[in-house]
């Protein structure tokens, strides 16, 4: 006879789920056996940790657009998923969570591992539900796939021990209370109001000088982006989520905004006098216009979030690629083409300073930026990649130029330590064929990113053989993102107590481990590290000696000053005096944002 939890596999599975990542335990000894028998699937991935697990579901979410998947035992197990399905949550993926529970008749006497799990789950799901009854079972699992996939978040499953080794009633008796549900969804067509479409039209065809923000949420309307931008001659500038959906050799694409940002997006927010954003939720007023300066127009699939970053005229609630299809026939060719060529010598001028600031180095140290700027020209076509927070994203986001067929994806609101090493063992299973590359800050990788190598050795014979799959740590023994935030937030100095970190030979550790390891400490060897890594037929990690003292300075504040702060604040709380006050207001908006922990939706 089939029990609940063999058939909750297989209904899994009827929507697509090839594998779920998670972690074992006596909560779920019922799903594990059900895993051991399902022979055409879903397939059991062992993480080292649950939370590793739900980054590493939100991560396939993320790189393959189908519902991610992970599993937890009781108590311990199902908290240590939170994390990862909170990442989800906040970065919009659909990701299914399937935790054990006590038995039903030791509910509510404080048994051991028991946890109120449905009240634990209630904000980070957006469907929650516990199966008392195997008659239940295919219902619950039919609208926690519904509801991930219509809201873009988290629907939890709680399954009691004793329901998992129920027989399973796959069809309920036909009786009152009876739910017959089946496997099925489809992506609707959501299209805003024809009057708000004219009015967004009338805005953007009476600005002279447009800006367009994009997010994630233009993902899969890149040609109707490029039209969008062609007819009003627009800069395009990128919310990290957003940075796949065009490619940075557009020479109107002005690369990251924000503290991650770039002059170019810096000077044409600061130029424009319409703005355009198409979804994102972009939070950060201090690098948006002024109130006043620019009329805006968004548009935005969520209505709860529809005008909540910049005063708009037009709220344009529906699909981004339905709405700019129906807003573009509206739109006016600006002739007067003096605003792009502004906003192109821009780039071209932040190009400039990327290569600037990459070829500057200081006491025969490698300057992190070089380690970037050297991947850049050398990433496979088609490659995935993913980053954690800390530091080492500033130049992820700066001097990466991602080209067209790329995929790259980190924790963009939470913005969390420790996702980028799970999305990549993600990210390599649902694509086995495609060059995945991750950047991670020693801070993340001692974190958990070292555990989750002994997944990647457990898998090796899946993961090796293929395109590369590198683990490149920036190895600077700091936590640099929150070191620096003391320095201009509250002209603090570094305090070792919490910031230094323990000097781990991570590339000699994945040698222990089978793995390929390689270590650089001189400037001149970066590419050459590089060329090493890529050529690899096993996973590799990638490990570079930086240089702690290169600050993650935003737009317009020069290297050399940064760089000066950086020795002035060393030991000296009044040397962080040099950084000015502007600067300061804006690196107050990301207190507790990478590495202290921090992203940008």
């Amino acid at each position: 006879m089939t029990s609940v939890a063999d058939f909750v596999l297989e209904r899994v599975r009827g929507w697509g789920v090839e594998r779920v990542y998670g972690y074992p335990g006596d909560g779920i000894s019922g799903l594990l056996g059900a895993f051991d028998r399902a022979e055409d699937g879903p397939e059991f991935i062992q993480a080292r940790h649950e939370e590793a697990a739900a980054f590493m579901a939100c991560g396939h979410a993320k790189f393959t657009s189908e519902v991610g998947c992970c599993v937890a035992t009781s108590g311990p197990g199902a908290i240590h998923l939170l994390n990862g399905l909170y990442d989800a949550k906040l970065d919009h993926q659909p990701v299914v969570a399937i935790v054990g529970q006590q038995k039903r008749m030791s509910l509510g006497s404080s048994y051991q591992q028991e946890i109120a799990l449905e009240r634990l789950f209630a904000d980070v799901s957006e469907y929650c539900q516990m199966i008392v009854h195997p008659g239940q079972a295919r219902h619950v699992v039919d609208r926690a796939f519904k509801t991930a996939l219509t809201t873009r978040s988290v629907a939890t499953i709680i399954i009691p021990g004793d329901v998992q080794e129920e027989d399973a009633q796959p069809s309920p008796p036909k009786e009152h209370g009876s739910v017959f549900s089946s496997i099925g969804w489809s992506r609707p067509r959501v299209l805003p109001d024809e009057k708000e479409l004219r009015r967004a039209a009338d805005v953007l065809n009476e600005g002279s000088k447009v800006a367009m923000v994009i997010g994630q949420g233009a993902a899969g309307a890149e040609a109707e982006v490029m039209e969008t931008a062609e007819l009003l001659g627009a800069g395009v500038g990128k919310a990290l989520l957003g940075r796949e959906v065009l490619p940075d050799d557009l020479p109107y694409v002005t690369g990251p905004i924000g503290l991650l940002g770039s002059t170019a997006s810096d000077d044409m927010i600061r130029g424009c006098d319409t703005l355009l954003m198409v979804g994102t939720s972009f939070p950060y007023a201090e690098w948006l216009p002024d109130e006043g300066q620019a009329r805006g127009v968004e548009i935005d699939i969520d209505g709860r979030m529809i005008g909540m970053r910049y005063p708009m005229e037009a709220h344009l609630v529906g699909d981004a690629t339905e709405t700019l299809r129906a807003l573009i026939p509206l739109l006016r060719r600006k002739e007067d083409r003096g605003w792009r060529r502004k906003v192109e010598a821009g780039v071209e001028e932040w190009r400039r300073v990327c290569e600037r600031r990459a070829a500057q180095s200081f006491d025969g140290r490698i300057n992190p930026q070089a380690v970037i700027a050297e991947l850049s020209p050398r990433l496979p076509d088609g490659c995935l990649l993913t980053a954690d927070s800390g530091s080492a994203t500033n130049w992820w986001a700066r001097h990466l130029d991602l080209r067209e067929g790329m995929h790259a994806s980190l924790s963009g609101t939470l913005a969390t330590m420790g996702p980028a090493t799970p999305y990549a063992i993600a990210a390599r299973f649902a694509h086995p064929d495609r060059p995945v590359i991750a950047i991670i800050g020693d801070g993340a990788f001692q974190m958990n990113g070292m555990n989750e190598m002994i997944t990647v050795k457990r898998y090796a014979d899946r993961l090796a053989g293929g395109p590369p799959l590198i683990f490149c740590v920036f190895n600077n023994q700091d936590l640099n993102q929150v070191t620096w935030e003391q320095r201009a937030l509250a002209g603090d100095p570094k305090f070792p107590g919490s910031q230094d970190l323990p000097d781990v030979p991570y590339a000699r550790y994945a040698e222990l481990l089978g793995l390929k390891g390689v270590y650089c400490d001189d400037p001149e060897e970066v590419g050459n590290a590089w060329d090493t890594a890529l050529r690899s037929d096993r996973p590799v990690v990638l490990e570079f000696r930086v240089d702690a003292d290169i600050a993650p300075i935003p737009p317009h504040v020069p290297f050399e000053q940064g760089k000066k702060t950086a020795k002035a604040t060393l030991r000296d709380p009044d040397g962080a005096a040099v950084v000015t006050r502007g600067v300061r207001q804006r690196l107050a908006s990301l207190t507790g944002r990478f590495g202290g922990r921090g992203g940008s939706a």
